[in-house]
C-alpha cells in the first residue's frame, strides 16, 4: 500500500495552492476504479492513501508538473477503517511518507520527490527488507527522471500534450497520428508543429517509462507492505486493484528516441 504526503514549496508568504491541487487530483482519470481521497493534513500539505502503483505515478507527476510541490511516497502497511479520513490512518506507510517528504525537501536542485520503504524487520515469505528498499530506490530514480521531463516542459508544450492526452485512447498515453491531426486542428497549428512538440517535450519517453516506475513501486509493495484492515488483520493483494505486483522485475522496454531536449522556460519552482 502507498501513502503520499505532498507539501507546498515556498509556501511562506505565498498563495495557498492546496485547494487547487486537491481539485486536480480529484479530476485525474486513474487506472481501474480507484479514486483515492486526498485531504489537507496540516498547513499547506495534503495526504492520501493510494492502492495502485500506476495511480501513484499519475498523482506524483501531476504534483511535480508545476514545480511547486514536494512529493513523498511511503510504501508499507496501512491501518485505516473503510471510508475513514487518511488523517485517521496508521501504519508504516504513513511513517515512511513523512520521512519521504522531508527527504524531498532536502533534494536541493534535484526533482523534489522521494520514495521511502516502511520496513519493520523482515517481510513475509522469507524475503529480506533490503529488496524492498532497493526497489524503492529504483522507483525513486525513475520517477525523478519522469519528473524532470514534466518540469522542463513549456506552457506551449503542455497545451499540445494535454490536448493529445484528451484525444488519446481513453485519455491515456501518447496520441497517434490521427489524434495529432485533431490536436493541430483544435489548436490552430500545423501537424508538423505538433510532431516537433511531441519530440521536444519527451511525451513519448514519459509514457514509455511510466510502466517501469509503476512496476518498481509494485515490486517494492510486494516485498514491504500490504494492507492492514481496521481490525489489525493483514489483508492480501486485492484482485480489484488496477495493478498486480509482478513476481520479479522484467526487462525494461527500450524507450522511444528523442530528437532533442527542451531547454526553454524551465519552471524551477521555489527552493
Amino acid at each position: 500500500m502507498f501513502v503520499m504526503t505532498i507539501d507546498q514549496r515556498g509556501s511562506t508568504g505565498s498563495q495557498d495552492l492546496v485547494p487547487d491541487l486537491l481539485v486536480r487530483i480529484a479530476r485525474l482519470e486513474l487506472p481501474g476504479a480507484e479514486q483515492p481521497v486526498f485531504e489537507r493534513s496540516v498547513g499547506d500539505e495534503v495526504q492520501g492513501v493510494v492502492h495502485g502503483p500506476s495511480s501513484v505515478v499519475e498523482i506524483a507527476l501531476q504534483a511535480l508538473r508545476s514545480g511547486r510541490w514536494y512529493v513523498g511516497i511511503g510504501v508499507g502497511s496501512v491501518s485505516l477503517a473503510p471510508g475513514a479520513s487518511p488523517r485517521e490512518g496508521t501504519g508504516t506507510a504513513f511513517v515512511a511518507a513523512r520521512k519521504a517528504v522531508e527527504l524531498a525537501k532536502a533534494a536541493g536542485a534535484q526533482v523534489p520527490l522521494s520514495v521511502v520503504p516502511g520496513i519493520m524487520g523482515k517481510t513475509g515469505g522469507g524475503v529480506t527488507a533490503g529488496e524492498g528498499s532497493q526497489a524503492c530506490a529504483h522507483a525513486e530514480a525513475v520517477l525523478r527522471l519522469l519528473g524532470r521531463l514534466v518540469q522542463d516542459r513549456t506552457e506551449a508544450q503542455w497545451r499540445v500534450v494535454d490536448a493529445l492526452r484528451r484525444h488519446g485512447p481513453c485519455g491515456q498515453g501518447p496520441g497517434r497520428h490521427g489524434s495529432q491531426k485533431q490536436v493541430a486542428h483544435e489548436l490552430g497549428i500545423s501537424e508538423q508543429s505538433v510532431s516537433r512538440t511531441v519530440l521536444r517535450s519527451g511525451w513519448q519517453e514519459e509514457w514509455a517509462a511510466r510502466p517501469a516506475a509503476a512496476m518498481l513501486l509494485a515490486w517494492a509493495d510486494s516485498q514491504i507492505g500490504g494492507f492492514v484492515q481496521d481490525d489489525g488483520v493483514p489483508k492480501g493483494a486485492d484482485a480489484s486493484r488496477d495493478d498486480r505486483a509482478p513476481r520479479e522485475p522484467q526487462a525494461l522496454a527500450e524507450p522511444a528516441r528523442r530528437a532533442d531536449d527542451p531547454t526553454e522556460n524551465r519552471n524551477e519552482g521555489d527552493r
